[in-house]
């Protein structure tokens, strides 16, 4: 058996997944939304984004034209076995399922803003890496489009604002954004850490399906608040005004400096796309 191939073809159909099928919960959460929705022409385009993803389902054929900037999270059992293949196997897939699915090539150099053509380049595809117990690899695909990654941030808050600072940065960052990131969207946010944790916390935080908390109650008293906040700007769907600005608002935390609060908001739009496959030692395959 060659594990390589193994994750270089998982890898490939994790990407084709991810790209013309939405997961579950956000499918769900959708139909919800077009449902609940109180404006018109909110439901409306809630109703065209569900034609959408059917298409995209018969027709084998990617959901939104922005296939997105490619991050794969990678959990690593300690009984897997030498890792060392895995970078170079994650690329090698990106540029074969550029070419087969198709995706659009989004990796440009960021000052020439010459395109790789294939969706690799330095840098990327960004992958990141984590180290369990167990006798298997984890892999997670999440592609993001720039429509909604634009809209990210992040602030470094003098801790006196307290939570009162949290919310009124979250509420403004939304409003600022109003209908770019194309809604009904997905708030991740990471609270804590430093800068650049802040940011990864709130990257990470999107792998959380919809309607799970927190497992800390405070923070899932927060996610509540913040959710029903944003949905009463009445943004709504495209922007165009209504109930539903954003379908779902996760938290992830790390403990700061006492002299520091940063705050990390990152944003996607409905086309919140994932998928995730666990492969054994064994070769086994099995996709989450």
């Amino acid at each position: 058996m060659d594990i390589k191939k193994v994750l270089e073809e998982t890898t490939i159909e994790l990407l084709r997944r991810a790209s013309i099928q939405l997961p579950g919960d956000i499918i769900k959460a959708l139909k919800r939304a077009r449902r609940e929705e109180t404006s018109n022409i909110g439901r409306q385009q809630l109703g065209n984004i569900l034609k959408n993803l059917q298409a995209a389902k018969e027709m084998s054929r990617p959901i939104c034209q922005d296939t997105g900037l490619i991050t794969f999270y990678v959990t690593i059992g300690n009984e897997f076995g030498d890792p060392g293949f895995l970078l170079e196997s994650l690329t090698k897939a990106t540029r074969k399922a550029t070419h087969d699915i198709p995706l659009r090539p989004n990796a440009v150099h960021p000052l020439t803003r010459k395109n790789s053509g294939d969706n690799s380049g330095t840098g990327v595809p960004i992958v990141s890496y984590e180290i369990v117990q167990g006798d298997y690899v984890e892999l997670t695909v999440l592609p993001k489009g720039a429509g909604a990654e634009n809209m990210s941030t992040l602030t470094m808050l003098p801790p006196s604002a307290g939570i009162h600072g949290i919310k009124q940065f979250i509420i403004n960052t939304v409003v600022t954004a109003d209908g770019k990131p194309c809604p009904p969207i997905i708030l991740g946010i990471g609270i804590g850490g430093k800068a650049d944790l802040a940011m990864t916390l709130a990257t990470r935080s999107l792998l959380r399906p919809l309607g799970t908390h927190h497992p800390q109650k405070e923070v899932a008293k927060l996610e509540e608040e913040l959710l029903e906040l944003v949905n009463a700007t009445g943004i709504g769907p495209m922007g165009l005004g209504g109930k539903y600005t954003a379908l779902g608002l996760n938290i992830e935390y790390a403990y700061c400096h006492p002299a520091s609060l940063p705050v990390g908001i990152t944003m996607q739009c409905w086309a919140h796309r994932r998928a995730t496959a666990r492969i054994y030692r064994d070769g086994q395959i099995e996709y989450i």
